[in-house]
């Protein structure tokens, strides 16, 4: 059986709970077993959905001990019910979540695990062999799990969630939870926008801004595309835009449909965190900026220039459609 982790921060199932259960269905699929969704916590809401997904059923441990992350809580409630349920490979998703147990839950399930997968594991007999990048994106690495748990974690926008199915029942499950060290007091979230490891596109400027006072125009092209706004570190650093949109590899690492570098130069370590964006658009005002190497496409321009005409051409494009 494949166990699927849905993630359900404030009680509220995201895009990456989707897109893992259509990885965790197309797994069994190859394996021959069932896909089951696992939520945790009290105020878990329209789990049943995940049946949409892929999931032939969906196990909630409904306890408010579980309604903040704590990583040694969330762990030892994810391995006691793969024992329960006979699990031979649990999916994770590739965030802060995943991270925080992916670790843990290796060790309590004396299970191999593969971090940041980008394609479906391939079978032969019982080893699964699964793909992901390497070195900041520039090579791929295929990774083979031999153990008898195998677990995986999926990386953002890797798969497409693909409702194919129908609402799943939701059964109760009750498992020995020990009592957490950590205590949360206190959770702080950005709320209205989708999160960067989880938005199709994202604005993204630097320092090419000149300050603050200037994001307006950024802003304004993001809410025209439905976009996410990022920067690079910099910018982050001069206290221009909050930690939490820094994008690269010191801050959060995006593979977007769409990325549109806006003013940014393009360093190995934001390029890091970003190369593997479907799409690539940089505006820049110098045509020997490193980021232009990596574009798709490229606009050589006075970004004051350049974003404001982007963004009524955009309004055009939306009002003819």
């Amino acid at each position: 059986m494949v166990l699927v982790f849905a993630e359900s921060p404030n009680g509220q199932l995201k895009k990456s709970a989707f897109e893992a259960v259509t990885y965790g269905k197309k797994t069994a699929d190859t394996l021959g077993v069932a896909c089951v969704a696992l939520v945790l916590g009290s105020n878990v809401k329209d789990a049943a959905a995940l049946g949409t997904y892929g999931a032939s059923k969906v196990l909630h441990v409904n306890d408010a001990a579980l309604d903040q992350l704590d990583s040694q809580t969330y762990s030892n409630a994810i391995a006691a019910v793969a024992q329960q349920q006979g699990a031979t490979v649990v999916i994770l998703s590739h965030t802060s979540t995943g991270k925080a147990i992916a670790g843990r839950l290796s060790v309590k399930l004396s299970a191999g695990l593969i971090s940041g997968a980008n394609a479906l594991p391939e079978v032969n007999g019982a080893q699964l062999t699964v793909k992901k990048p390497v070195f900041s994106g520039k090579a791929f690495a295929e990774l083979a799990l031999t153990s008898p748990v195998k677990i995986i974690s999926l990386m953002g926008n890797a798969v497409k969630p693909e409702a194919t199915g129908s609402s799943a029942s939701v059964e109760a499950v009750s498992v020995s939870i020990p009592a957490g060290r950590i205590k949360v007091k206190s959770v702080k979230r950005q709320e209205g926008i989708v999160p960067l490891p989880e938005a199709e596109v994202v604005v993204s400027a630097g320092r090419g801004m000149k300050g603050p006072e200037n994001w307006g125009m950024v802003e304004e092209l993001a809410t025209e595309m439905g976009a996410t706004t990022a920067c690079s570190r910099p910018v982050a650093d001069s206290h221009w835009r909050p930690h939490h949109e820094h994008v690269g590899q010191t801050g959060i690492a995006i593979r977007p449909n769409l990325y549109i570098a806006i003013g940014i130069s393009g360093a190995i370590q934001h390029l890091a965190g970003v190369n593997t964006s479907k799409v690539i658009v940089v505006i820049n005002k110098d045509p020997e900026a490193p980021f232009f190497k990596a574009a798709d496409y490229g606009v050589v321009g006075d970004l004051f220039e350049v974003v404001p005409r982007l963004t009524e051409a955009y309004k055009k494009f939306k009002a003819t459609r």
